[in-house]
């Protein structure tokens, strides 16, 4: 049988099918999707889920004039492979193609970038009410996902939603999962709405007689009674207290149901919710059976589900875990926090242990932070550990409740530094420049697996608010010590000493991940007869500026490496010291440009960006370069 999807370049190909055609194309969309993430890695889970409501949503709306404004981007596999991406679809997240998630410079029917949870509504809304100014027809449809009702930019968005706009689409995938299983309020009311047994019991039966005898009619009938009959069964619904007419629960596998209740709502007179019952994994058994591990996946075998990733040892987010329970053994003040990042972060043994010391808040950072700070005030320790792109959401939060009242909280900020294939919506590179100016902040890095174990206990000891930032995946496998010992505040480590004695030596102070680099670039200065020293900085925030100003006195040039942005960064404290100080090295900074940085391999993106050792030796060994860039 010949390819349906071979066939689709524009969601008007898709209008045009007919009910079996467009079963027929979910299935190949589906099967698609599956094979293209089993060689480039990617988001799985939440986009097999989500291929019915795609093909759906693209029968009865007609982007890029209707906006669908995707929340997260996890859910648009399928939608980019029926908007005219479907050739490029096998160079998703690698370096120079596709993004993982949704960009305005990718595609036209991409109305909204999305990377981060819970912005579909709020930019919507926005579209909506644009529109509303203009005068315009078009629908604007939001998808919302992935845990992203209970963020708290989706419950502002709905609190600002009632009178602003009379015409806006929500359609809620509800999966029951985020990234873990979705926590809260919200997510208990949803599960409520989906168990009813009544509720269901009559809406299967009114489903089956529709579907057996094409009674498409009946279908929509219900749908326009079902405001009215579903108070029978159901509590006030909480949605319809903000404005919005609420129908659901809608089998979100089933293309007719989902058809026939977008052409319901679009012809609504108010703001509409669908609420829409999905399965995260659907059609891919060992992704269904396990969503959680499935939601982001590397490379793996179709027929097994095994991986087919070399193997690692453990991570970062391993060793903090770990750790973190030891000194949690110790001190029953200690508690741990997350934002629905359970697994990612490391801390499910944490959880099993200690389940009445630990805090899933679901994706609300905002929350986590200023909630940290009040365990931190009643005499607790809290650590959170989020993700580095994920903590950006609580600046002010850091600054204004944790670090102005001196609160001892710790922030472990997992994926730190560039990424990889999430792109720059995942990219931990700014949390250096935003937070190393906080006063009263400790702001550190580890160079390998130990270091990480003696920082959290730096940092747990502290008694003041600390922050640790570290990589994704695995450091270089030191071993960590049952008892690691707190290392002294602000005191960097000397790795290397310049060979010989001729000339004034460059000296690289470097961090973390970014040591291997500096390392190499260093013996390949010396090779070229350039003595060169490597120090492991360890600490942005207090820098040990006694070690820097030797430095800054005797040395040809002090370089700095770090795995964040340039501008505003480590670098940028060292050259401000060295020159509040009138040090006579030049400062040469090494760090990630004033630009967004693409998706790719980190390897690929070093490269590409002149992070490797070669490249590093080679612009330090320009003496002129050097000398554009005094300190």
């Amino acid at each position: 049988m010949d390819s349906l999807l071979a066939t689709i370049d524009t969601p008007a190909d898709v209008r045009a099918l007919d009910a079996e055609a467009l079963r027929r194309l979910a299935d190949e969309v589906r099967a698609r999707i599956i094979d293209t993430v089993s060689r480039t890695g990617g988001h799985l889970g939440a986009n097999l889920g989500a291929v019915e409501l795609t093909v759906a949503l693209l029968k009865v709306f007609e982007p890029p004039a209707d906006k669908l404004v995707w929340d997260v981007g996890h859910q648009t596999y399928a939608y980019k492979l029926l908007t005219g991406r479907r050739d490029r679809f096998d160079t998703l997240r690698r370096f120079g193609g596709l993004s993982g998630f949704l960009r305005r410079d990718e595609s036209p029917y991409d109305a909204f970038g999305a990377g981060h949870s819970g912005t579909a509504l709020s930019a919507a809304l926005g579209m909506a009410v644009a529109r509303d100014r203009r005068g315009g027809g078009e629908h604007v449809v939001a998808i919302v996902g992935d845990g992203a009702a209970g963020c708290g930019i989706s419950l502002e968005a709905l609190n600002n939603l009632a009178g602003t706009t009379g015409r806006l689409i929500v359609v809620l995938n509800d999966n029951e999962m985020s990234i873990a299983a979705n926590v809260g309020s919200l997510a208990r009311y949803l599960a409520v709405l989906l168990a009813n047994p009544r509720y269901n019991r009559w809406k299967t039966s009114v489903e089956s007689v529709a579907k057996r005898f094409g009674m498409g009619w009946l279908r929509q009938r219900y749908y326009r009674i079902e405001e009215v009959l579903k108070g029978l069964f159901l509590r006030s619904l909480v949605f319809e207290e903000f404005g919005l007419r609420y129908i659901g629960p809608i089998d979100g596998h089933s293309i007719p149901a989902l058809t026939d209740a977008l052409r319901i709502a679009a012809h609504s007179v108010k703001p509409i919710l669908l609420h829409v019952s999905t399965r995260k994994g659907k059609g891919y058994p060992p992704a269904e059976a396990h969503p959680e591990a499935w939601h982001g996946t590397s490379g793996f075998d179709v027929a097994t589900g095994v991986s087919t990733a070399p193997a690692r040892g453990p991570s970062y987010a391993d060793v903090f875990g770990r750790v973190l329970e030891r000194l949690a053994e110790q001190d029953p003040r200690l508690v741990a926090i997350t934002a629905a990042m359970t697994a990612g972060t490391g801390l499910e043994g944490f959880k099993r242990r200690f389940p009445d010391r630990f805090f899933d808040v679901g994706i609300c950072e905002e929350h986590a932070v200023v909630f940290a700070a009040g365990l931190a005030a009643a005499g607790r320790v809290p650590v959170f550990a989020v993700y580095s792109t994920f903590a950006q959401r609580a600046v002010d939060c850091v600054i204004h409740d944790v670090c102005l009242q001196g609160l001892p909280v710790v922030f472990c900020l997992d994926r730190a530094g560039v990424v990889g294939a999430d792109g720059p919506t995942h990219h931990g590179v700014f949390d250096m420049a935003l937070f190393r100016v906080v006063p009263g902040l400790t702001l550190m890095q580890p160079k390998d697996e130990a270091e990480l174990a003696a920082m959290l206990v730096t940092a747990v000891r502290l008694g003041k608010p600390a922050m640790i930032r570290y990589p994704r995946g695995g450091g270089p496998g030191a071993a960590v010590p049952d008892a690691p010992e707190p290392l002294a505040v602000g005191r960097a480590e000397v790795l290397r000493e310049p060979a010989g004695s001729g000339g004034a030596p460059v000296w690289f102070w470097a961090l973390g991940n970014m040591l291997e680099p500096a390392r190499g670039a260093a013996a390949l200065l010396e090779a070229r007869g350039v003595p060169a020293g490597v120090v492991n900085a360890r600490f942005i925030k207090p820098l040990d500026e006694a070690l820097l100003a030797q430095h800054g006195a005797a040395a040809q040039a002090v370089v700095t490496v770090e795995d964040g942005v340039a501008a505003g960064g480590f670098g940028s404290a060292v050259q401000e010291t060295i020159r509040a100080r009138g040090l006579p090295a030049r400062v040469w900074r090494f760090g990630w440009p004033d630009r967004f940085v693409p998706h790719g391999s980190a390897a690929a993106l070093r490269d590409a960006h002149g992070l490797t050792a070669e490249a590093i030796a080679a612009r330090v060994a320009d003496e002129a370069a050097i000398g554009r860039v005094a300190g």
